[in-house]
């Protein structure tokens, strides 16, 4: 299946591989945005792409250092990933992480 970006067509399997990319190479303590993901895998404006992946990728991926523009959890999994960033150092208040911008 490919997707159509303009004008071009890329195989789907392009996207997850370039967002893989990012995501792996994040670290504990590291907490980027969906759109920061979705722009250093070199698809800016593909941020509902990224959490569209890692909605289904059964946790492949360090999905819990991957938050909103605003900071805010994954909702209904604000508990387990709260849990695991606060276990990685990462600050939160009112259930938000504080976004710094690469």
């Amino acid at each position: 299946m490919a997707l159509e970006r303009g004008g071009e067509s890329h195989p789907k399997d392009d996207f997850e591989a370039d967002v893989a990319g990012v995501l792996e190479a994040l670290v504990s303590g590291d907490v980027v945005t969906y759109g920061e993901v979705a722009a250093e895998a070199g698809h800016p404006g593909a941020a509902r792409g990224v959490g569209r992946l890692l909605a289904t990728s059964g946790g492949r991926y360090p999905w819990w250092r991957v938050v909103t523009a605003s900071g805010r959890l994954v909702p209904g999994h604000e508990a387990e990933q709260a849990r695991r960033l606060t276990a990685e150092g990462t600050e939160l208040s009112n259930g938000r992480v504080r976004v710094r911008r690469r």
